[in-house]
């Protein structure tokens, strides 16, 4: 390190390095403070689209528990606005309950496909893959329900796939099957209660 025999050397030689990097000194102050600036818009402007859509999914759902089914038109311009936001996809499964409940399984299995398709929640895909099985059930549609059960592999959900396949071989009559597939799901964390009095019908 060079040393300074006086204190005017050193503001001498400070001149000097300013103005060899001033300018870059001044522009990197310049390009910080944009890009701290810049961040803080962008969060801003996330945070703001977040409470706008969460606000108009607010809407959407009170319009489901309004009109039901009859709400189809006025939800689906939400999520044709909203695909990006996982909003939309919470507003296709509510739209598809209510849709199951009017008897509309085809629009109902449209929109939980798209929802499954669509979601980045890691929380939700096997929530909306068990309901379209669960679809594809009362639909007539078994092996389609099995195949989509398959694709739930979270250890969260064994015991409610369990009995859902335990419920198709009812369905198709294989006693057997069913038994085997109730006693696997009793045994999971997420056993229902109703798996006994399924088990116990089996005995009779």
């Amino acid at each position: 390190m060079e040393l300074y025999d006086s204190e005017e050397q050193q503001v001498e030689a400070i001149k000097d390095w300013w103005k060899e990097n001033g300018k870059a000194v001044v522009l990197g102050v310049v390009v910080g403070l944009g890009g701290l600036f810049g961040w803080r818009y962008y969060q801003d402007s996330v945070v703001q689209a977040q409470e706008a859509a969460s606000e108009q999914y607010s809407k959407a759902v009170e319009s489901i528990v309004a009109k039901g089914a009859d709400s189809s038109a006025d939800v689906q311009a939400f999520i044709d606005t909203s695909k990006d936001s996982e909003y939309a996809v919470l507003a296709a499964m509510q739209l598809a309950k209510a849709q199951v409940e009017a008897g509309n399984f085809e629009d109902a299995l449209t929109q939980l496909q798209w929802a499954q398709s669509t979601t980045k929640d890691a929380a939700i895909t096997p929530l909306v893959t068990y309901r379209i099985a669960r679809l594809m059930i009362e639909s007539g549609d078994n092996a389609g329900a099995r195949a989509e059960l398959d694709k739930i592999t979270d250890a969260a959900w064994a015991g409610r796939v369990a009995e859902l396949r335990g419920d198709i071989a009812i369905r198709e009559g294989d006693r057997d099957a069913a038994y085997t597939a109730y006693t696997e799901a009793q045994q999971a964390q997420d056993a229902s209660q109703a798996l006994q009095l399924k088990l116990d019908d089996l005995a009779k």
